[in-house]
């Protein structure tokens, strides 16, 4: 008998609220009866949906670092990535990237030994340089916001790490052993300011502690052949079948444990063979749920668009303020990674994104639209926003200018009464407008507006009391 995505989908009405995983008690199960097994089902797609953000971590990582040497978007452990330019449309690495920054970021393990992160002085210039570990939560962010734009240095140390540091450095004690530096530099585009922002790049450090304070040239990579290094890190992990993904998870629990406070889901997971520092029990596990229990966990994800309380529902905009750190709300957790994996701390950043215009329509790049700003309301932020189109798949789409974000460095037109106009379609709505296009793709689309260091006084995103305008389809 079969469970299948839409009877998953039917029986959402049942499904995760609040902080906490919960039972499918009354789910459509299609064609499938589980009879005395539902119970086990539906503890299995909660382990699924717990351990998905430390998965993807280890698959993003695998891939990012599965080269020789620093290429492109991609480097060996313990090299800094500088990407020299935006993204574009053929970047497939994380999902929803962006095109407002450029990411210097860096894969470590800490479980050995401390990493040493020296940064520059961005002489005011807008920076951050969050640090994830292999749950996907910000434990630690240097930048312009928190700690300022001058010179900067930080030993990242493993959980078990205990010693002494060099003078001058700041210890910042990563949870797991997988650590993820995404930095974030601001860069308007043109070639001056490229050029500047490679001279900052260029003189970020980052060294194992037992080298700091000397000559260290990182080592070469070693390319495994086995790694898939084509396609896309979601769509790896979401086809694993449940013995392979709870299989890779137990290997991951050893090197990143989780929490004091997973320790009741934890003990539930047990019975369905998975418990941490131990290997998978696969002969615990239902052999006929092995195929459906990932179909169905990533199902219960996406619902949390609807279903998480958390998420906001303005003007057509979904958007949390729970990022980057996420305690016990594993389905929040779960559905970031899915759709922004590195999203950074609300204080950060807020990422609204829009599925569906003001009359509650899926996007179709068969349409026009306009994001209307009246006057000095356009996105309150101490960093900087902009409008972001992706793909259905959540990635950029290619388009004739080569635009994948809009923003104040467009230098937009206003109107005579000094409001905003934004406009979304797929042909360019004619040159006096064409600074405040953002093209579509001929098909669905997604809208993401970024959001970074939001003010929090009035009016702010972070209190309510600014609000996002609807994107409105043009008859």
């Amino acid at each position: 008998m079969l469970i299948n995505r839409r009877a998953a989908t039917a029986g959402m009405l049942s499904l995760l609220t609040g902080n906490s995983i919960a039972t499918l008690a009354h789910a459509e199960l299609g064609e499938l009866n589980l009879g005395e097994g539902l119970e086990e089902f539906w503890l299995a797609t909660d382990a699924y949906i717990y351990g998905y953000p430390l998965v993807t971590m280890e698959m993003t990582r695998r891939v990012i670092t599965n080269v020789a040497r620093p290429e492109g978007t991609k480097a060996p452990m313990g090299h800094i990535i500088k990407l020299r330019q935006y993204p574009d449309a053929s970047f497939r690495d994380v999902t929803a990237p962006n095109a407002d920054t450029l990411y210097t970021t860096a894969f470590v393990d800490v479980g050995k030994e401390p990493w040493v992160l020296s940064i520059p002085d961005m002489k005011g210039r807008y920076a951050l340089f969050p640090m994830l570990g292999g749950w996907t939560d910000v434990f630690e962010v240097p930048g312009k916001r928190t700690t300022g734009t001058k010179a900067q240095t930080y030993a990242i140390t493993g959980p078990g790490w205990k010693g002494t540091l060099p003078p001058g450095v700041r210890e910042y004690k990563s949870p797991t052993s997988i650590v993820w530096i995404l930095g974030r530099i601001y860069c308007t585009g043109t070639p001056e300011d490229y050029k500047a922002v490679h001279e900052l790049q260029d003189q970020c450090k980052l060294v194992p502690l037992s080298s700091y304070g000397k000559p260290y040239t990182p080592p070469e990579g070693k390319v495994d052949p086995s790694i898939d290094m084509k396609t896309a890190v979601r769509e790896q992990v979401n086809r694993m079948n449940a013995k392979e993904y709870f299989g890779l998870l137990s290997q991951l629990l050893k090197t990143n444990p989780p929490s004091a406070a997973d320790a009741p889901a934890l003990a539930g997971f047990a019975k369905i063979g998975l418990v941490p520092g131990k290997d998978f029990d696969a002969a615990k596990l239902n052999a006929d749920f092995v195929k459906r229990i990932p179909e169905v966990g990533f199902d219960r994800i996406m619902a949390q668009f609807k279903l998480n309380r958390e998420v906001k529902d303005v003007n057509g905009w979904g958007f949390t303020t729970k990022t980057g750190i996420y305690g016990t709300d594993y389905p929040m957790r779960a559905l970031v990674t899915a759709i922004g994996l590195g999203a950074n701390r609300p204080q950060d950043a807020v990422y609204p994104t829009s599925l569906k215009d003001s009359e509650g329509h899926a996007y179709e790049g068969t349409n026009k639209y306009v994001m209307h700003f009246p006057k000095g309301q356009l996105p309150p932020v101490h960093g900087f926003w902009s409008l972001t189109m992706y793909n259905d798949k959540y990635f950029f789409v290619s388009n004739p200018i080569n635009r994948y974000s809009i923003s104040a460095r467009q230098k937009l037109k206003s109107n005579p009464d000094g409001s905003t106009d934004l406009y979304i379609q797929k042909d360019s709505p004619g040159p006096d407008k064409e600074s405040n296009w953002l093209p579509a793709p001929a098909g669905k689309f997604v809208l993401m507006l970024r959001m970074y260091w939001p003010d929090e006084r009035k009016p702010s995103i972070v209190n309510g009391s600014w609000t996002i305008p609807a994107v409105k389809k043009v008859t």
